[in-house]
């Protein structure tokens, strides 16, 4: 929420990529009826999903096979149990080295749980583990590749920050209380 504020703080949607700025500049005009407002019949909604659809996909479909491809490429060299050997002991910039390393790689939502539960077995603290793997998720390569194209290069290193920032800071909350959460267990 604080980065949201933050966002919202800089204003910035002025760093939106100009054909979304414009979009979402137009989606602020008044929806009342007020002067400039139209309203638009069903079929002239759906001619108009349809074309930004197509030039969405045109201008993506290029990058979300460059990253994907180079997601792929990253998880074939990068050997099996070298996460959990390499940031396993719980030291504090274990968690930013978690979250620096799952740069590259990608998943979805319910890819990354099968990981998550590997991890933890293996002995990655949960800190650790939810920290990689949300940066895997979010903040990934690949998903930055498809953020560029609504995004000019300011915001998304402001964002990128953010996201790391918070990946970071979660996962040391979490490795200071897993003791305290799982004594008993």
């Amino acid at each position: 929420m604080l980065g949201g504020a933050f966002l919202d703080a800089i204003r910035a949607e002025r760093y939106l990529q100009p054909f979304l700025a414009k979009a979402y500049a137009e989606g602020s005009a008044p929806a009342d009826g007020a002067a400039g407002a139209t309203r638009l019949t069903l079929r002239q909604r759906h001619d108009f999903a349809r074309r930004e659809v197509g030039e969405i996909f045109a201008r993506v479909w290029k990058w979300v096979l460059i990253g994907v491809g180079l997601g792929a490429a990253l998880y074939g060299f990068v050997p099996e149990g070298w996460i959990e050997e390499h940031l396993g002991a719980g030291h504090w910039w274990q968690v930013p080295a978690a979250v620096l390393v799952a740069i590259p790689l990608y998943t979805n939502i319910t890819g990354v749980v099968p990981v998550m539960e590997s991890l933890i077995i293996q002995g990655l603290p949960i800190g650790t583990t939810l920290a990689f793997c949300m940066s895997t998720v979010a903040a990934s390569f690949p998903e930055f590749v498809l953020l560029k194209q609504v995004m000019q290069w300011r915001l998304l290193a402001i964002f990128f920050v953010l996201l790391l920032f918070a990946f970071t800071l979660a996962g040391w909350l979490l490795n200071a209380v897993e003791p305290l959460l799982f004594a008993g267990v």
